[in-house]
């Protein structure tokens, strides 16, 4: 039985306690919060789930009191990089939510102490682990388009929910719009390219949500859409194309790849995968079906619990991570560029010769 603590008993936290309580041999022990309401709402939560764990309001107590195996830490982004200097101290496996922090220095920073970090270190870039996106990378990699000319990931869906203290309504705690919530997709378009991008331009604004909410009398400031288009070094073109006032869409996120052989495409929520050869032999329409109880333990199509099998499984077994610190690097340069060209209006170019994970 392997022991579990988790860091930040917010709304990511009480998914990833529903999650272990389906992982065999996962055992949550031990919950953090500095915030008393959440906290109580966790344990509560825990205690459905056949839990009893120690709670703590300091994270840095909980290290120095309990002996556990792997700690998740879900807690808001802009706290992502203090708390990880504490966990890395101790000898534990750790789950990092994305993204792995909220400027690209501390992700440099995360990512050159990590190398020192003896223990398995997940980023939580849970997004390859939908089962639908999972085989739509899979026939990817199996070269079913052929190379990849164009590259094409849609995000059409609601609005940033409410969070405690509504954090996550200020760049300067998220990351920007780009980073916090689109890290996932620039990971998973370097996943499926496996490629680096060279060069990103970007253009979006705040135009429908937030406008009329106010913090201390600070008006929010983050994104609610974007086009993002980068140039891989190969010679692939990819573009995000994101919405935040769409709640209303059939789909919330749709990816499509074309290469010389067709086109492979897949949506979510309906899981349903489309290839169309350009020998106009199909298309061809395949449902992928994901647990029932992996969906209803989340709110991201079954990705958290995928995810926490595999870290769990690499955990007993001494697997080395899937996800590592330098996806988590790459995932938060990506979303500051395209942030940065935003602001400028101008594309912005990434160094590709140091694109590797002993740089």
């Amino acid at each position: 039985m392997k022991r579990y603590g988790i860091i930040g008993a917010g709304m990511m936290g009480r998914e990833h306690i529903s999650n272990i309580a389906l992982v065999d041999g996962a055992q949550l022990v031990a919950l953090s919060d500095p915030d008393a309401g959440s906290l109580e709402q966790s344990l509560n939560h825990a205690k459905a789930k056949g839990f009893a764990p120690a709670t703590f309001s300091q994270s840095a107590t909980m290290m120095e009191s309990c002996a556990l195996d792997a700690v998740i830490i879900a807690t808001p982004n802009h706290t992502h990089f203090s708390i990880m200097q504490d966990v890395m101290q101790h000898p534990v496996a750790i789950l990092l939510e994305k993204p792995m922090c909220t400027t690209v220095k501390d992700a440099r920073a995360l990512h050159k102490a990590a190398k020192s970090h003896s223990h398995l270190l997940w980023i939580g870039l849970e997004y390859r682990y939908m089962p639908p996106v999972t085989k739509f990378v899979e026939n990817m990699h199996n070269g079913i388009t052929g190379p990849v000319k164009m590259l094409s990931i849609r995000e059409h869906r609601f609005p940033f929910l409410e969070k405690v203290g509504d954090w996550n309504r200020f760049s300067e705690n998220t990351g920007g719009t780009l980073v916090e919530k689109c890290c996932h997709f620039f990971d998973l378009m370097r996943h499926i390219l496996r490629d680096e991008p060279a060069r990103i331009y970007a253009t979006g604004g705040q135009d429908v949500n937030h406008l009329d909410e106010r913090y201390d009398g600070r008006q929010p400031d983050i994104l609610d859409n974007a086009y993002v288009v980068l140039d891989f070094a190969k010679g692939t073109r990819a573009i995000l194309d994101l919405c935040m006032f769409a709640e209303g869409s059939q789909e919330q996120e749709e990816i499509y790849a074309l290469g010389d052989k067709g086109k492979l495409e897949v949506a979510i929520p309906s899981a349903q995968m489309t290839w169309s050869p350009r020998d106009k032999s199909g298309p061809l329409v395949e449902t992928i079906e994901t647990p029932t109880e992996a969906l209803q333990a989340g709110d991201h199509h079954g990705a958290t619990f995928f995810q926490l099998t595999k870290f769990h499984d690499a955990l007993l077994n001494g697997h080395s991570t899937e996800i590592s610190t330098w996806d988590g690097l790459r995932s938060v340069e990506i979303g500051a560029a395209a942030q940065e060209s935003i602001e400028t209006g101008l594309p912005v170019n990434l160094d590709i010769n140091s694109s590797s994970e002993g740089t």
